[in-house]
């Protein structure tokens, strides 16, 4: 049967698990005696279901229906397309606000894990709204652990690229039957591998919230944006949190899962702690999330520990606790702000917080995740390289000794890197002018194209001194935002990819 049903086109089996998650919305609604909106939902799922075993007994019997690495990556294409055209007829249906453009716009942004919202008042949509976008963001997540191990890195982008030539294995090892394993025979291996640690990385982060406190919904849809890094919520964020510090803390630990891959899975097997401190992405990241908050506090903060009462211990902790939550949660790029951050930017004397923010949301988070931005993998190889040209300024004649990795890594790593970083940076240039163009301001086009390409949505409510109000915005603006997360989720070079001629022979 599950041999059966991969032979058919990926598109098609995510629109089939689509389909059957709008159930679960719709049995939310009906336990809320909200009958119109679970009949949206019930009825959007059912039709889908219908339609896609229509095309299935069309399709049945054609014997060309082969998958390959590079459809699969078309296919993934239409997932962040065409497939929310789907997704947004009973959000569209459910919501007062009948325009279908705004519900398009918010599948696009759960499903490509921004998280950004047309509607920053979360009174504005139903609670089963609400969780339908946590819905889709997380699989939306979900989809982006399997397709990246399975889709990308056989074709080595979104990444892989960077050390694609060293990425060698011995033939006992798991990820070399993967490799010879067909393209959606790895699909299913690799599903079965990751889902369970997903599934249960949410289930574990939302027992340990309900505990502390919170509010079943909230608790839900926390726990699913943090290991999704979509950064949705049903309470506004942190300041609607009823758990405070301990809260944080808890989404805190499981963030640093978006740092890398190594987090949870090692060259197909799991990975151990023992290993985990010689991961490179992960080390980086934690360099960024320990030493910002020290800079902070060494520049701004402990000249005004002998103001009065700002030595208080608590609020001290808090303070480091806010920044280095927001470091860390940005990095990540999940957009999760500390409730307690605005108190301790003013306490830190920081004039200009928002530029913290993006920066770190254009770096991001480790490659194979569901972290947006630059990678850091990528930062990495740069500074590797970087480091090794100012050691032959001192010593021209000097030779590094390093692995093959490393050695990989300061020379055709740190060039495709740098090719990436130059291409993000061209592309942020041109959704700026574009959007500039239709009227926004400068510092507002600066914003929405970085969270629209690093996918860090909440970038527009925190980084500038006024949330951007994306409602208001023209529809053209909003179709602008809506390619620009695309480009943001899928990246250039596997769009580039999609112009490979294998993609569209037969």
């Amino acid at each position: 049967m599950i041999d059966r049903l991969l032979q058919y086109p990926l598109i098609m089996i995510l629109a089939g698990l689509m389909s059957m998650a709008m159930f679960i919305p719709a049995l939310h609604a009906l336990w809320l005696d909200d009958h119109e909106v679970s009949r949206g939902f019930l009825y959007s799922g059912l039709l889908g279901l219908f339609f896609l075993l229509m095309s299935g007994f069309a399709m049945s019997g054609k014997i060309w229906m082969v998958n390959s690495d590079i459809a699969n990556l078309g296919h993934l294409f239409l997932a962040y397309t065409a497939l929310p055209l789907f997704l947004a007829i009973p959000f569209h249906e459910a919501h007062p606000d009948k325009n279908y453009l705004n519900a398009y716009f918010e599948m696009v942004s759960c499903m490509t894990t921004t998280g950004a919202t047309l509607f920053s008042d979360s009174t504005q949509l139903q609670e089963t709204l609400h969780l339908w976008r946590g819905l889709v963001g997380w699989l939306g997540g979900l989809l982006l652990w399997i397709s990246a191990a399975a889709v990308l890195a056989p074709l080595n982008i979104g990444g892989f690229e960077v050390t694609a030539p060293v990425e060698t294995t011995s033939k006992g090892e798991l990820t070399d039957r993967f490799s010879r394993a067909g393209p959606s025979k790895r699909l299913a291996q690799f599903t079965l591998q990751f889902a369970p640690v997903y599934i249960g990385l949410t289930g574990t982060l939302c027992i340990m919230l309900l505990y502390g406190g919170e509010a079943p919904l909230v608790a839900v849809m926390h726990a699913m944006s943090t290991i999704s890094t979509s950064g949705i919520s049903s309470s506004g964020g942190m300041g609607g949190s009823q758990t405070g510090m301990i809260g944080e803390c808890m989404i805190l630990v499981f963030m640093l899962f978006a740092l890398s891959r190594a987090t949870f899975t090692y060259r197909g097997t799991s990975m151990s702690l023992a290993k985990l401190h010689q991961d490179h992405e992960f080390r980086t990241g934690l360099i960024f999330v320990f030493t910002i908050p020290f800079i902070l506090f060494l520049s701004r903060g402990f000249g005004l520990l002998s103001i009065e009462g700002v030595h208080d211990a608590l609020f001290i902790a808090k303070a480091f606790l806010a920044v280095t939550f927001t470091t860390l949660s940005f990095l990540s790029t999940t957009g999760f702000e500390s409730a307690y951050w605005a108190e301790a930017s003013d306490w830190l004397n920081l004039e200009t917080p928002g530029l913290i923010l993006l920066g770190l949301s254009i770096i991001g988070g480790g490659v194979a995740t569901t972290a947006g931005g630059v990678k850091l993998l990528r930062v990495y190889a740069l500074a590797l390289n970087g480091r090794r040209e100012i050691e032959r300024l001192v010593y021209p004649s000097s030779l590094a000794g390093a692995a093959s990795v490393n050695r990989h890594l300061r020379r055709q790593g740190a060039f495709v890197a740098w090719i990436f970083f130059m291409m993000f940076a061209l592309s942020l240039s041109l959704v700026s002018v574009t959007l500039a163009a239709m009227g926004h301001d400068f510092e507002h086009s600066i914003i929405l194209a970085v969270a629209a390409l690093s996918t860090t949505g909440p970038l527009t409510q925190f980084a500038p001194e006024v949330p951007i109000d994306l409602y208001s915005m023209s529809s053209a603006a909003k179709l602008v935002f809506n390619a620009a997360m695309i480009l943001g989720r899928f990246e250039t070079l596997a769009i580039i990819a999609l112009f490979n001629p294998d993609l569209w022979r037969n």
